[in-house]
């Protein structure tokens, strides 16, 4: 008789890799987390995908999840099914879609994050999932060449929301140089010009709904930044939006008592800070004057946005 004994080590190590994606996902980036539930989504749609191909459930000829979860080009099947304007940027049917996707915007993102924020970052993967929907829907019900497709149609995956950040990428630090296997140094510019180009030009040739998603998305992603330069961050209230929502969510945090520091500066030293201050923005300004917007810090780009902000 042949006994089965469970290997300890096995679980040992299963249990190290659960932990260290968990604590990956709680401690990573908001890049990070946006990978992670793009796959997590991927994953529990094809494993739910199998059940539903054994018991032959399929609404209208779409699998279960995916007619849930994407966000269709009808109006009324809209207003039956409002959450899939943001279900649908994390959904993807074919391996291909979600492995292209996410080198994007894991690409793309490290590039965002080494300028900007995390917290921009993931406001716009969202707002620019959502005009990328916007967008989709809109031409869907507008223009007459999909009228006769407009019933059944819908729309899936992360490439608005990528386009998004790519283009705000772009925007923000256009001359940003990256390496291309086989091509050598390109500049960011050249490589978001071509898909926009090559996005517009294939309209007519299949997949318009997708093609017009990412240049609804893309819009946003040039729209944000191009308000950040001014001043004017377009997404707080989302943002403010978002972080109610999540408190309704999160753990409540316990109390905790503080004391600080409450002398007020006196009239000499808060001239000096406010001279301190403005010696360190003609220093900055000086430098964009001879080398560019792009050759500052991101620490002198905060500064430079602060000092916008106040005025």
């Amino acid at each position: 008789m042949r006994r089965n004994f469970n290997n300890p080590y096995q679980s040992y190590s299963n249990q190290n890799i659960w932990n260290g994606i968990k604590d990956s996902f709680k401690d990573g980036s908001n890049l990070t987390k946006l990978i992670y539930i793009n796959l997590a989504v991927f994953l529990v749609v094809k494993i739910l995908g199998v059940f539903t191909y054994f018991f032959q459930y399929s609404p209208s000829q779409i699998p279960f999840m995916v007619y849930w979860l994407s966000v269709p080009a009808e109006t009324s099947a809209l207003l039956g099914r409002p959450w899939t304007v943001f279900t649908y940027m994390f959904l993807h049917q074919d391996f291909l879609h979600i492995l292209f996707n996410m080198l994007w915007l894991f690409w793309f993102g490290k590039i965002f994050l080494s300028y900007l924020d995390q917290k921009k970052l993931l406001s716009i993967y969202l707002i620019g999932g959502l005009t990328g929907a916007a967008t989709y829907i809109f031409a869907y019900n507008i223009f007459p060449v999909f009228q006769d497709v407009r019933f059944g149609a819908y729309a899936l995956g992360a490439s608005a929301s990528v386009m998004a950040v790519v283009l705000a990428t772009v925007v923000y630090a256009p001359n940003h140089v990256i390496n291309l296997m086989f091509i050598g140094q390109v500049k960011i510019k050249h490589i978001a010009i071509f898909f926009l180009i090559t996005d517009i030009i294939s309209i007519p040739n299949g997949n318009a709904g997708g093609h017009l998603a990412h240049l609804g998305g893309a819009f946003y992603g040039w729209l944000f930044i191009s308000q950040l330069r001014k001043g004017k961050d377009i997404s707080s209230g989302f943002n403010s939006l978002m972080e109610s929502f999540f408190k309704l969510f999160g753990k409540k945090k316990k109390m905790k008592v503080s004391f600080k520091n409450t002398r007020k500066m006196s009239d000499e030293e808060y001239n000096k800070s406010k001279k301190d201050n403005q010696k360190e923005l003609n220093r900055i300004l000086d430098k964009i004057a001879k080398s560019g917007y792009d050759s500052l810090t991101k620490e002198e780009k905060e500064i430079l946005f602060k000092s916008s902000n106040q005025k």
